[in-house]
């Protein structure tokens, strides 16, 4: 049965980027009305490090009143890359710990309304072991009174990678204490490089997914090409339209009725001027059209 999605339900989509914090987190949020799009996705703190520096006071209030103003829809943080909640080294796996404590706290005080991180690589322990690790690294970190929602992220499963089964999340959510504050962010890049055939049957993607996991839980989605071919296992973002998936195909993911009232985020390799123009490129495909969903 075929679903129509008209130009009017496309209106209100919330679409953003990756944008950098180098600055201050006020010139960020400047930067983003400036290049008109809808919300945004930063890292926590220094992706390849440990090192972060909160806001002040002030600039915390300023980021808020530009937001409000501004409109912004839901915004996502993006914990390290350097930290692995799988981990069997103590060191790397208490380092990983530490992170997801604090970072929690941090960005729920900013009013973020979710952090992102990849679920961890068992590097050799076993899924089994290193998902045990992930759900006690949580359980550590997430007290349940917290606003802000944790999302584990959809993975392509290159190396040891956990995540890149949508059953490998829902044992993860099953098995924490506070499963109420646990989400899910999809990235169309892992999930296609994962083996879900997102752009010849996405319907039944999704309905893997809900039957699975349940599409409530989707929060976010990180929109992204691919440069790797289908089921690669391979995770390498391309520009929309410059990779394996296609922008026919990516364009359905946004005007999917299931999926069209998320929030979406760029990670491609572009930089502010080239997301600028992304962003422009989606909204005027989007407004511009009537598509059918079968």
């Amino acid at each position: 049965m075929a679903e129509e999605v008209y130009e009017s339900d496309l209106i209100n989509m919330v679409i953003g980027t990756h944008m950098s914090i180098a600055k201050g987190i006020v010139k960020t949020a400047e930067n983003v009305v400036k290049m008109n799009a809808d919300t945004m996705q930063i890292f926590s703190r220094n992706p390849r490090g440990s090192n972060y520096k909160d806001p002040t006071v002030k600039e915390a209030e300023e980021f808020q009143r530009i937001r409000r103003e501004a409109g912004f829809g839901a915004i996502l943080a993006h914990a390290p890359y350097t930290m692995n909640l799988a981990s069997a080294t103590e060191k790397t796996y208490e380092f990983a710990c530490t992170v997801i404590r604090e970072d929690i706290r941090r960005m729920d005080e900013l009013q973020i309304e979710n952090l992102v991180f990849h679920p961890g690589s068992h590097t050799g322990i076993g899924e089994e072991a290193g998902i045990a690790n992930i759900i006690r690294g949580l359980d550590q970190a997430i007290t349940g009174s917290e606003n802000i929602t944790v999302l584990l992220e959809t993975m392509s499963g290159k190396g040891t990678e956990i995540g890149y089964r949508f059953e490998q999340l829902k044992e993860i959510r099953d098995g924490v204490q506070h499963p109420e504050r646990i989400g899910i962010c999809l990235d169309t890049c892992h999930v296609f490089a994962a083996g879900y055939d997102i752009v010849h049957n996405l319907d039944g993607v999704l309905e893997e997914f809900d039957r699975i996991l349940g599409l409530p839980l989707l929060r976010a989605v990180h929109l992204n090409d691919s440069m790797m071919p289908f089921d690669s296992r391979k995770d390498r973002h391309a520009v929309l339209g410059g990779g394996e998936i296609g922008l026919e195909a990516l364009l359905n993911v946004m005007r999917h009725p299931k999926l069209k009232d998320l929030p979406f985020y760029l990670e491609t390799p572009l930089d502010d001027a080239g997301h600028k123009d992304e962003i422009a490129r989606l909204k005027e495909y989007l407004g511009e059209t009537r598509s059918e969903h079968i």
